[in-house]
């Protein structure tokens, strides 16, 4: 194969691999975005609270510090751990695209421990 070949055969990968990288951030946003607009459907089933507040994210305590404000923060984070994994289970089939089989077991690398 002579050289100008092998030069069009790798800038059609890299294009390939520029169009795969573009294609999965898209669709990690869109995922990111169902996600949130779920939860807050979510919270705004059951509890009042005013969402355009919600939207803004974490309310701090103006009476605290920020350090304080920061402990609540990961304390928070911490306790929503379970119960924000056992959310984001029921949307995984609105979000996730169908797996295909590709050889790989279930517990495969890259995917969580359930």
């Amino acid at each position: 194969m002579d050289e100008s070949r092998e030069v069009a055969r790798g800038d059609a990968l890299v294009d390939q691999l520029c169009y795969l990288g573009v294609t999965l951030r898209y669709r990690v946003r869109d995922a990111l975005h169902i996600g949130v607009k779920r939860v807050m459907a979510v919270v705004c089933s059951g509890f009042s609270y005013d969402m355009e507040v919600v939207s803004h994210g974490f309310v701090t305590d103006i009476s605290k510090t920020d350090a304080e404000n920061e402990e609540r923060l990961h304390a928070l984070i911490d306790d929503a751990e379970v119960p924000g994994e056992r959310l984001a289970k029921l949307f995984e089939p609105q979000v996730l695209p169908l797996e295909t089989s590709s050889g790989a077991d279930e517990g495969g690398e890259g995917r969580d421990a359930d």
